[in-house]
C-alpha cells in the first residue's frame, strides 16, 4: 500500500480532467492505495494539497499539463502520464508509479564499506571507486576504508559505523568484522563493486538482514562461516594467506638482492661476517624468508577460524618449513589447523563460567598439538617429497617444458587480470620463491606487465580503434603496466572482451614463454620495472626486457588486426 499524491490538469478540457481524476480514484481504491487527488481546472482547483498531505506522500503522479514550482513536490519520486493514458489504462499508470517508488533511491542513507584484495593494490582501490560512484548515483552517503598493501586508509571511526545504515565488505580476503557488531552487513568480492557499484549497493540493501548481521562473540571463538563454503571459500582463505605472506617475500627478496649487489653472490659466507652485505643477507634470508611459510599458514587458518586459528596455523607452517615441506606444506598446515580449530570449537561445550578458557587455553593448546603431531608424523614427509620433486623438475626443465610452463603462466596472468586464474598463477610463483625457484616468478611478472603495456601502445599507434575515454586512459595503463599492475587492462577488456582478452593472453603467453626459455630468474615477486635495476634481483635483464617488449608488441598487433575503427 502506497501513499500517492496525484495532480491532474487539463488546461483546455475541464471534463477530461474530472473524468481522469475519477478513474484514478477508483483504480487507486481497488489497488488499496492511500491517495490524495488535486484537480486543476480553468475555473479553479478542486481539493488543494495541504501540508499534512504533502508530508505523508511517498510518490507523485502528474497527469496532463501540470506545472509545479513547489520544491517539496520536486523531491518526491515522480512519473507523468497523459489524460488519454489515464482514461484508457488507469491501473497500469498506478503500477508504474508504485514501481518507481519501490526502485527510487533511499536518499539520506549512510553506508560504510571496506575494500581489500590479496595484493592490496589495484582491485582494492578500483572497488572503492566503484562503490563511491554507485553511492553518488543513488544519492547515498558513503565512506570506504581501503585495506591495501600499505595498511588501512580512510579508516572508519566508531561514530561513522554507529550512524551507518549498512556495512558493505567488498573483499577477496578475510576482513575482521568485529567492529560492525549489530549492523546490517553484506559481503561481496571486489569484482561486483568494480563492475557496477550501484547495483551492488542496491543488492546489499535488499539482502542485508538479521542473518547476515555481523555478530562476533566476546571471546571471538566462533568461526566465520559466511561466504566460506566450497571452492570460493577455500580460494578466499588461500588469498588471505598470500596477502599476508607477500610483504615477507618482497622484503626478503629485495634485501638479499641488495646484499648480493654490495658484497657479491658469496656475501652470505662467514668470511664476510660483520659487513653490511652479510647483515642484509641475514635479515632477508634468515629473517623475512623464514617467516614466509608460517605467515601463509597462519593467515589461512585465521581466515577459516578467526583468532583461535592463528597459533596452530603459524606453528604448523614453521614445522612445514623446518621439515622441508615448503610452501605446499604451509598451505596444507593452514587449512588443517583452521578446520581442526573450527571442529574443536563446535565440539567442545563448556559451562558459561568456563567458556572463556576456550580461546586462551583449550583451543590453542589442543589445536597446536594436533596440527603439530599431524605435520610431524603424517603430512611433512610426503609433502617434502612432492616439493623436492617439483623443485628438481623446475630447475632441470628442458627447453620444451620450460616454454610450455611459461606459456601457461603468462596466459593465466592475462586471462582474468587479477581474478582467480591470475592469482592462482601468482600464488604458485611466489610460493616457489620461498623454495629458491625463481624462474616462474619472472614469467608471471612478465605476463602480468604485458596486457596494460600492449594496450597503452595500441592507443598511441592506432587511436581510431579506441574511444576518447580509452585513448586518454592509455597513459595510465602504461604506468600501471611498468609497475606490474595487470588490472590496468580491465576497462578495455570489459568493453570489448572477445577481441581484447585473446590478444592479451597471446601477448602474455609469449612474454612468459620467452622468459622461461632464456632462463630468467626473478627474486622479488612485485615491483615491475622498478626492481630490474637492483643488481642480482633479476638475471638476464636484457632478455627479460626483450620478452616483455615482444609480448606487448604482439598484443598491440593482435588488437590492430581484430579491433575495428570507431
Amino acid at each position: 500500500m502506497s501513499k500517492l499524491l496525484i495532480i491532474v490538469d487539463d488546461k483546455h478540457k475541464e471534463t477530461h480532467a474530472l473524468l481522469a481524476a475519477e478513474v484514478l480514484r477508483k483504480a487507486a481504491s481497488e489497488l488499496k492505495h492511500s491517495f490524495c487527488i488535486e484537480v486543476r481546472t480553468p475555473q479553479g482547483v478542486i481539493t488543494d494539497i495541504t501540508p499534512a498531505m504533502l508530508n505523508d506522500a511517498e510518490s507523485l503522479l502528474l497527469v496532463g499539463d501540470v506545472e509545479i514550482d513547489d520544491p517539496a513536490l520536486t523531491n518526491l519520486p515522480t512519473i507523468t502520464a497523459s489524460i488519454n493514458e489515464v482514461l484508457d489504462t488507469p491501473s497500469k499508470v498506478l503500477e508504474r508509479l508504485s514501481k518507481s517508488t519501490d526502485s527510487s533511491p533511499q536518499t539520506g542513507k549512510k553506508i560504510v564499506a571496506i575494500t581489500s584484495c590479496p595484493t592490496g593494490i589495484a582491485h582494492t582501490f578500483m572497488a572503492a571507486e566503484g562503490l563511491q560512484l554507485g553511492a553518488k548515483n543513488l544519492g547515498y552517503e558513503i565512506k570506504v576504508e581501503t585495506q591495501g598493501s600499505v595498511g588501512a586508509r580512510n579508516e572508519l571511526t566508531a561514530e561513522e559505523i554507529a550512524s551507518a545504515d549498512l556495512v558493505i565488505i567488498a573483499a577477496d580476503t578475510t576482513v575482521d568484522t568485529s567492529r560492525f557488531q549489530g549492523k546490517p552487513l553484506f559481503k561481496s568480492g571486489t569484482k561486483p563493486a568494480i563492475a557496477d557499484g550501484a547495483k551492488l549497493i542496491e543488492k546489499a540493501f535488499n539482502e542485508a538482514s538479521a542473518s547476515s548481521t555481523a555478530e562476533v562473540s566476546k571471546n571471538e571463538t566462533t568461526a566465520k562461516q559466511d561466504n566460506k563454503k566450497g571452492f570460493a571459500g577455500a580460494y578466499k582463505h588461500l588469498m588471505t594467506g598470500v596477502s599476508f605472506m607477500l610483504p615477507f617475500v618482497v622484503a626478503g627478496g629485495i634485501l638479499i638482492a641488495i646484499s648480493f649487489a654490495l658484497g657479491g653472490i658469496y656475501a652470505y659466507q662467514e668470511d664476510n661476517a660483520g659487513t653490511l652485505s652479510y647483515a642484509l643477507y641475514q635479515i632477508g634470508a634468515k629473517g623475512a624468508f623464514v617467516l614466509m611459510v608460517p605467515a601463509i599458514a597462519g593467515y589461512i587458518s585465521f581466515s577459516i577460524a578467526d583468532r583461535p586459528g592463528l597459533t596452530p596455523g603459524m606453528v604448523g607452517g614453521l614445522l612445514a618449513a623446518n621439515l622441508g615441506a615448503g610452501f605446499l606444506g604451509g598451505i596444507v598446515a593452514g587449512y588443517m589447523a583452521g578446520y581442526i580449530t573450527v571442529a574443536l570449537n563446535r565440539g567442545i561445550q563448556l559451562p558459561k563460567s568456563l567458556d572463556g578458557l576456550k580461546p586462551v587455553l583449550i583451543l590453542p593448546v589442543l589445536t597446536t598439538m594436533i596440527t603439530g603431531l599431524l605435520m610431524y608424523f603424517v603430512i611433512a614427509a610426503p609433502v617434502a617429497e612432492i616439493m623436492s620433486g617439483l623443485k628438481d623438475w623446475l630447475q632441470g626443465m628442458q627447453a620444451g617444458s620450460a616454454v610450455f610452463l611459461g606459456l601457461l603462466l603468462g596466459g593465466m596472468m592475462a586471462f582474468d587480470m587479477g581474478g582467480p586464474v591470475n592469482k592462482a598463477a601468482y600464488a604458485f610463483a611466489t610460493g616457489l620463491v620461498t623454495s629458491d625457484v625463481f624462474a616462474p616468478m619472472a614469467a608471471v611478472m612478465a605476463g602480468g606487465m604485458t596486457p596494460p603495456l600492449g594496450l597503452a601502445l595500441a592507443t598511441k599507434l592506432f587511436p581510431k580503434k579506441f574511444n576518447k575515454e580509452e585513448y586518454e586512459a592509455g597513459n595510465a595503463a602504461a604506468v600501471l603496466g611498468v609497475a606490474f599492475v595487470t588490472e590496468g587492462a580491465i576497462p578495455y577488456a570489459a568493453r570489448d572482451p572477445f577481441r581484447v582478452i585473446p590478444a592479451l593472453i597471446l601477448g602474455s603467453a609469449t612474454a612468459g614463454a620467452i622468459s622461461m626459455a632464456v632462463g630468467v630468474e626473478l627474486k622479488v615477486p612485485h615491483g615491475g620495472i622498478f626492481v630490474l635495476g637492483i643488481p642480482n634481483a633479476v638475471t638476464h635483464v636484457g632478455m627479460y626486457a626483450l620478452a616483455i617488449a615482444v609480448g606487448s608488441v604482439i598484443t598491440t598487433l593482435c588488437l590492430f588486426l581484430t579491433k575495428k575503427n570507431i
